[in-house]
């Protein structure tokens, strides 16, 4: 199950912490037949990203990625500051009937379900029906050391079970229907992978065997339960939990091998993915969703508290995993978030608890790359409620490229720069440079980010040159001198 790991975050940077038809027009003259040379139409400008969090230039920006990267379709949903600020689909359903992607249309998720599995048992726990203390003896003593692991174990991935979907394709088992109770037998009765506690491990396992014990003590299918208890609750009007084919409103799943053209996707069988991966939402859905976790409209505090915080091993050593989320860290801000991954889908969704926020990003394909690009929107909305110095002068991309061409140039404007940094970037050390700098040409450049540092507004940028590329780091005080141009090989 690809990418159905809680999302990875990446490390700071550096300092950072850091037309009419043919048959309505009249024929053309033989001559003009002969003269009229044929030229192949001029390539879209290519969409930058923004340089900090505009609603409708991540917008523009989006819709040009999903045209640039070949996503089949996308749907998106941003919350700030406890309101729905962009929420939009893109691109195709599916490819087969054309049919559009919209705010409604529902994409599988993928293990973002466990999200909902952990609040399925913390409700059943505030109900009294169970704690995560309890054993996994006490609902099923015939699978393996079932006293020695807690529902909390299984919840937190450090029950040992292996993990029965570790890959990335719909192999020969899950073509064929299970139960999920003979999934259980058949990958929860043999050797453990660790002792429980011990070791942090992804395991789809442990997660099924926590929504049957749902399905137990409620009496009712899992389905059932998360309706009653999480999505009428939560206002998730079009969400359901593995809904049978062909049912309306759902987009289609897509991939490719090799690198080729996508082609629909074969979905896992009934009773694999179960309460570890069968939900399908919306991102406004899962917007809902997010915002009645963070405003304590689902869960008691304690219980969001036992949801988010990061599980410690037995060993001392705390992981990055709480109560079916990830916790991290990012650029100084706690993030609490999932990835999800089925045949023919993948998921991310991140919320910023103190600003109550986050980023929804769903695609109906398995094999493009959309991390990058929720990674982007991610760290657009966390800066957008930083406070960041302000700057006189142009903006980064402009100081940065001019500078760079003088250096290239072999001269500098000192009047531009700190008084440090002009006696670090010496006459004779810029005569060094500039036929090295000069050889590389005219780059490219795009704005990654913009932080700061001690005061100082530090935009993270990358030159694109022909056959190679470069970071770039500026620094500049309130006043706009450059403290400092770094520049890194890439």
């Amino acid at each position: 199950m690809r990418l159905a790991l809680p999302l990875t975050l990446a490390a700071a940077c550096l300092a950072l912490a850091c037309g009419a038809r043919d048959s309505d027009c009249p024929p053309a003259p033989a001559a003009a037949l002969v003269a009229t040379p044929v030229t192949a139409p001029a390539a879209p400008a290519p969409v930058p990203k923004p340089e900090r969090f505009d609603v409708a230039a991540i917008d523009a920006y989006v819709a040009a990625q999903v045209e640039r990267k070949g996503f089949v379709g996308l749907s998106l949903a941003i919350v700030r500051d406890g309101e729905v600020v962009l929420a939009r689909g893109y691109g195709k359903a599916s490819l087969e009937s054309g049919a559009p992607a919209t705010i409604d249309t529902a994409f599988a998720i993928g293990s973002v379900t466990k999200q909902f599995t952990c609040a399925s048992a913390l409700l059943l726990a505030e109900d009294g029906r169970l704690t995560l203390e309890d054993r996994v003896a006490t609902f099923y003593p015939e699978l393996t050391r079932a006293a020695d692991i807690s529902l909390y174990d299984v919840l937190s991935n450090v029950s040992g079970y292996p993990d029965y979907y570790p890959l990335d394709f719909v192999d020969e088992r899950m073509q064929g229907p299970i139960d999920p109770d003979a999934l259980l037998r058949q990958y929860a009765s043999g050797p453990l992978d660790f002792d429980p506690g011990t070791r942090y491990s992804y395991s789809n396992t442990g997660f099924v065997l926590a929504g049957r014990v749902v399905e137990r003590l409620a009496g009712e299918p899992f389905a059932a339960f998360l309706q009653r208890r999480i999505f009428a609750p939560a206002g998730m009007q079009r969400s359901s939990f593995q809904p049978a084919p062909g049912t309306p409103g759902l987009a289609a799943g897509h991939t490719s091998f090799a690198l080729g053209e996508p082609t629909a996707a074969r979905p896992e069988a009934s009773g694999w993915m179960h309460a570890a991966g069968a939900i399908y939402s919306t991102a406004t859905d899962l917007a809902r969703w997010d915002l009645a976790l963070m405003q304590g409209k689902l869960l008691r505090p304690e219980s969001w508290r036992r949801m988010i915080t990061p599980r410690t091993l037995t060993t001392g050593d705390a992981t990055d995993y709480g109560c079916g989320v990830g916790v991290a860290r990012r650029q100084g801000e706690t993030v609490v978030s999932h990835s999800g991954a089925v045949s023919g889908f993948l998921a991310w969704n991140a919320m910023i608890p103190r600003t109550r926020s986050a980023v929804i990003l769903l695609v109906n394909a398995d094999h493009v790359d959309g991390a990058t690009l929720h990674g982007e929107l991610l760290s657009l909305l966390i800066d957008a409620d930083r406070p960041l110095p302000k700057i006189t002068g142009d903006a980064p991309r402009e100081v940065a490229l001019a500078l760079f061409k003088q250096m290239q140039a072999g001269t500098i404007d000192r009047g531009l720069l700190g008084e440090a940094f002009s006696r670090h970037l010496g006459d004779e050390r810029l005569r060094e440079a500039a036929p090295r700098l000069a050889a590389l040409g005219e780059p490219t450049v795009v704005v990654e980010r913009i932080g700061e540092r001690g005061g100082m507004q530090v935009a993270v940028l990358r030159f694109n040159f022909t056959g190679s590329s470069a970071r770039v780091l500026l620094y500049r005080s309130p006043d706009g001198k450059v403290q400092e141009l770094l520049l890194l090989r890439d």
